[in-house]
Parts: C-alpha cells; structure tokens; sequence
C-alpha cells in the first residue's frame, strides 16, 4: 500500500489529457450544431445568455452583474449541481476554479489560491445561506462537508466571491466569501421524495413540501436523514500486528439528519435549519488509540434568521435581519492503554442584527450599514469519562459590532470606481479597519477590465486562544492577535460570443501575523502562534461556453505559488496547479443527459517534508427526467478510473502524514415530485 502515497503518485503519467480524452470518448464529447427546434427539455431553466451572465448578490450587498463586481466572481447553479451528480457543498466548490478539498476522515477543508493551511477549520472562508453567517462563535468554523445544515438539492445556486471581503462582512472573509442561495416554494410547488444508495453501504432519503399561494407567501420545508457504513482503511504508521496490521476496521462510519425551512411573505423571510452529524474517525488523532471504534464526533448547528425588506422610496431601500445560532462539539477520544475515554464538548450560542441602506442616484450606488453580534456562550470542556478528572472548563462571552460603507461611483461612460470601508470593534482583540477599492473598465460591451484592491482580517477564535486538553497534546494561546492580507489583483473577461467567455486573472496575497497551529519544540504541545508574513502569487484562466440545446463546457487552469517570506520555503498542502473541465449535454432525444467532470490538483508538500502526489479524478453522471412525470433518476461513477492518491494530513495526524482517499464509488439516486 506504501506506494500509493509515493511522491510521484499521480504526477507524469496520471494528468489531465488521458482522462480528458477518456471522457469525451465515453460522452462523445463531438460540438453539438443543433438548432433550438431541435433542443430537448430545459434541464437549466436559463437562457444562453443568462447561464453565462447570472447576477451576484454577495460582492456587494445587492445585486449586480458579474462584470461589475468589485471581486472575480463564480457561480454554480442548480442545474450545474444536477448535471454533475455534486453530493455536498465540498463537491460543488472542489468544481470551482481555483479551489481545492481536502478531506482528513472528519472533515474537508477547502483551499483557496494555493492556502489551505492544516489545523485551520476553514475559518479563513466566509460562509453564509441566504446572507446569514454560518461560521460558529468558537472554532469560527465554515462546515462544508456531511455536517453544512443544507441539503444540496435545495440549493439554488452557490456565489463564490474571491478575496477580501472584510470592508463588507468583517472578520472570516479572508480569501473568500461563499453564500449559499436556497430555493423557494415555488420551485417545488408540492411534494417531492428523493432516495439514494451509494458504495460503503451509504443511504439517504429527503422529503420535501413547498407551495406558493394565491397570496404571494411562500413556504419550504424539508428534511433529510442519512447513514454511512463507510470502509476499512490501510495506514502503513500502525502497519503492526498490535495494531491490527494498520487496518482501521468499520471505523469510517457517518451519519446525519437535516431539516430546513423557510416562509416568505410581502417583504418577511424567516428561514431556519437544524442538522447533527456523527462520524467515526478511522486516523487515531492526537495520540489515541488505533483501530478504536469509540473515538468519534459529533457536531450540531441550529439557526433562525428573520430578514425583511422594503422600499423606502424611489432612491433609497431598506433590508436588515435579526439572528440567532445555536453549535455543539462532543469528541470522545479513546487514550491507553489501559483504555479512558477523554471527552470534548463545545457549546456556542449567539444572537444579532443588521440593518443597510441602499441608495440608488444617478451617478452613485451607496451602501450603508451596521452589524452587532453577541457570542454570549463560548464554552469549551475537557475531561477523562472514568475515572473523572477534569482538565479544561473554560466558559466566555464576547461581542463584535461593525459600521460599513462601500459606493459605487460611475466616473464616466463604461468606467466605475468601487469604494469601500469597513471598521470592526471586537472586545476580545480591539479594531480593524479595512478598505477594498475597485476600479472597472469596460472598454466595450463584450469586453470587462478590473483592477482590485483591498485588505482583511480574522479575528483569533476562542478554540485558538484558549483551548488546553491538560497538556495532552495542545495548549492555549491567549496573546494571539488578529491576521491580515493585503490583496492585488488584476483581472480581464471577455465574451468572445454571446455565449462564449473567456476570463483571467492575476492576483498577489501579502498575509502578515498568520495564526499557524504548530508544535512546540520546548514540550512537543500543538499550539497556535502568529508566525511571520506569507505571500501568494498566481494566475488563473478560463474558458465557459453554452449552447441552445442545454449543452454547457467549463475548463479552467490555476497556477498559484505560496511561500514563507522569512524562509522562502514553500507552504504544506498548497498545489502549484489546478485544473479543472466540466461538461454537460442532452444525449438522447431529452430523455437523458449526462455530465463528464476531471479534476486534475498538483502534488503538495506535506507536513513532514515529504510530497503527496498530483492526482486526476474522473466523475460521470446519467440523469433522465422523461421516465415517468415528475420522477427524476441519476447515477453517479465518482473517480471513474479508481485513481489511488492521498492529501496531505493535519498535525494531530502525526505519525501520519498522508491520508488515503476514496476509490472508484457510485450513488444511484431517486427523485419524485408530486
């Protein structure tokens, strides 16, 4: 099993263009030169047009056209989830260019241009359903995985937005900000079933009702349950016969429950949702026992958000919602021999509001606006089950309130300036101000020029300041100060045709006071430090084209380099290269479709030095909607050619360093509308 984490797994032979070429053979990836008469069922609901220009919300607080956003901006659509068989959130966003997952057996981390730092929670990425903060009070967690509260087949669309975003959402918008848009009752109009089997003994089953009424309210309701087997697993580090040969034996199990719901009415939307998952941890992290079946987690997230909004008059609207969220973290960790079980428990409660200002004038676009949030539990314990011992108690409150203004200012014909500034007060580390400018040329209709700036920060979480097991194996940090970037970028898009565009980018991320969880060489303690400034440096392209038969193409590259400025050294699991295709087309007579995805990520050092090798990963989807009325069947191949690679691990992972993952797997899923 040693040589499917050698350095050259993946890399040479394994790329991007023998899979590409397997794929189109497969889909018959011909152009197609249909004409729209001959064009099946809508399997998008857009037009060409709208499919390759659908306005973003989250760049700016209201909604503008992409070219116009202050940021570089991707978005994944319903359609795009369908037609590529996407099952979590972490499997839309690995899609996007630029990105990349990486998964530990718990929980997947997404990196962003080249940053994805392992001990960090995703606390770096703003994320957000419908405009609400789902980042918990505690680790500052953005959970994308089994454990994100939605079910994907609820979703809308995704928006990426790249880059600062703090002179607008404050601390978490680091590298990006990623909102979530749900979809409404109408989208529904009844009951819908859905049923899914997959490899590892993987079920799951979701009921759905929404209805739109005469009177314009709207309301959804689901729920989703789903249960995991999971697989054994080979880690060479345990490769003993006391330690079951380094086989972790059923210990990947997951599972998890979901509800969600939303009514919306004459300017009202309360939304809320309630999701708790439990999953088995096959890679005896932070010294415990091997190839024990009790060391498992369990994370829970509640929230409940009322929006509203209105117009004030001809100029000027008004929207504001008021919150609150409810996270819970129980560990058990199997320690010996002889065997005593340590437990985790978190407890994170909060509460808030905003409130903004749009002002439309006829040269300017203004946003005001004002946030307040109360952490008013942010308790985290530590303790042996039998006998009890006590290790950490640690119970806290804090508060953040932020006051934000951005325009933007229409200097002259086909020329706007973006402005923005935002200062945020914390009680547990002081202010930040940031400011984010955005200068876009559109020297023609078909043609969109930008030159970005602006800064962020992240506040220290209470996990990182002040989370001790006894000195087991971590210990707290209360000094720790808040990180900082200063982004550049410039960027260009293009529409060769009304239907064909190109964009690239090129960008710099200065990252100073990076908060980095390490080890202490004084006591062989994990902990976090602020350790000196990181620079990234990259380029990204890509190319998205759609035809009048549903037919839809996307293919990006992105070259990124991150490095320690102190060292020079280059970061652990950050890619020199991301490639990505996606394409989706009818295949016979409306009756069936499929989409074809290969995503190609470059080797990545990892944390003892060593290298986890480029890897390519094929995806295929089959779905049919003409079976039978309102029934809806796919299948899903996810690494169709069973590609054996690793991603780096995290430190609690020592002595492992590269962590395997999933095979050649299949999802058969069942969708009925009534």
């Amino acid at each position: 099993m040693s040589e499917c984490f050698s350095a050259t797994t993946g890399a040479g032979s394994s790329g991007p263009a023998p899979l590409a070429l397997a794929a189109a053979l497969l889909f018959g990836m011909a152009l197609p030169m249909q004409s729209a008469a001959d064009a099946p069922e809508d399997l998008t609901g857009l037009s060409i047009e709208e499919l390759l220009s659908v306005e973003v919300y989250s760049a700016s607080k209201f909604t503008q056209k992409t070219t116009e956003a202050p940021a570089t901006v991707s978005i994944v659509t319903a359609a795009d989830i369908r037609n590529h068989g996407h099952r979590t959130l972490a499997d839309i966003l690995a899609s996007v260019r630029g990105l990349y997952v990486t998964n530990d057996r718990n929980y997947q981390y997404l990196g962003v241009r080249g940053f994805n730092r392992p001990g960090d929670y995703n606390s770096r990425i703003l994320l957000m359903v419908d405009g609400y903060r789902l980042n918990d009070p505690v680790y500052d967690q953005a959970s994308i995985g089994t454990e994100f509260p939605l079910d994907v087949d609820l979703i809308e669309r995704v928006e990426v937005v790249r880059g600062p975003g703090s002179s607008i959402y404050g601390s978490n918008a680091f590298f990006a900000v990623v909102n979530v848009i749900t979809k409404s009752g109408r989208d529904f109009n009844g009951a819908a079933v859905a049923a899914e089997a997959a490899s590892y003994g993987a079920r799951k089953g979701r009921l759905t009702y929404g209805k739109q009424t005469e009177s314009g309210a709207e309301l959804l309701l689901s729920a989703t349950a789903a249960d995991s087997k999971g697989q054994n697993l080979y880690f060479a580090e345990f490769d003993s016969p006391a330690s079951n040969n380094g086989i972790a034996a059923d210990l990947d199990g997951n599972r998890y429950q979901k509800l969600f719901g939303k009514v919306a009415y004459e300017g009202f939307t309360l939304s809320g949702a309630y999701a708790s998952r439990t999953k088995q941890v096959p890679t005896a992290a932070y010294g415990t026992l091997f190839n024990d079946s009790s060391f498992e987690t369990t994370d829970a997230l509640g929230y409940a958000d009322l929006a509203y909004y209105a117009n004030i008059d001809e100029r000027w609207e008004m929207a504001g919602h008021a919150f609150y969220g409810s996270y819970s973290f129980e560990g058990v960790y199997p320690f010996g021999p002889p065997v005593v079980l340590n437990k985790d428990e978190t407890e994170g409660k909060w509460g808030g509001a905003e409130i903004r200002l749009l002002g439309q004038f006829e040269k300017h676009k203004l946003v005001l606006g004002t946030e307040y949030q109360n952490n008013f539990r942010q308790d985290q314990r530590n303790f042996d089950v039998a006998p009890y011992t006590l290790y950490l108690d640690d119970r806290r409150s804090s508060s953040r309130a932020g006051i934000y203004l951005q325009d933007e200012i229409a200097l002259t014909q086909g020329v706007l300036l973006n402005a923005g500034l935002r200062h945020d007060r914390y009680s547990t580390v002081g202010g930040s101000t940031n400011p984010r400018l955005g200068l876009i040329w559109m020297p023609q209709q078909t043609t969109t020029l930008k030159l970005l700036y602006g800064t962020a920060f992240r506040a220290p979480n209470a996990f990182e300041q002040y989370y001790n097991d006894g000195n087991a194996s971590t210990k707290a940090n209360p000094d720790l100060k808040p990180e900082k970037i200063t982004s550049y970028e410039f960027a260009a898009e293009h529409e060769l045709q009304p239907n064909f565009r190109l964009s690239a980018s090129v960008f710099r991320n200065d990252i100073n006071n990076l908060i980095n969880e390490i080890t202490d060489p004084a006591d062989g303690l994990l902990v976090f430090r602020n350790i000196g400034q990181v620079r990234t440096r990259g380029v990204e392209f890509e190319a998205e084209r759609a035809w009048d038969n549903e037919t839809r193409l996307r293919a990006s590259w992105a070259w990124q380099i991150t490095r320690d400025q102190a060292s020079g050294a280059e970061l652990e699991n950050s890619p020199h290269h991301l490639a990505k295709l996606s394409y989706s087309r009818p295949l016979w007579s409306g009756v069936l479709s499929g989409g074809a995805e290969l995503q190609y990520t470059g080797q990545r050092k990892t944390l003892a030095g060593a290298t986890a090798g480029g890897y390519a990963v094929t995806n295929l989807t089959l779905l049919s909607r003409a079976l039978a009325r309102g029934l809806e069947l796919s299948a899903g191949i996810y690494n169709l050619f069973d590609k054996r690679y690793a991603d780096p691990a995290r430190p609690e992972h020592v002595p492992i360093d590269r962590i395997e993952q999933d095979g050649r797997n299949f999802r058969l899923k069942l969708d009925y509308g009534f």
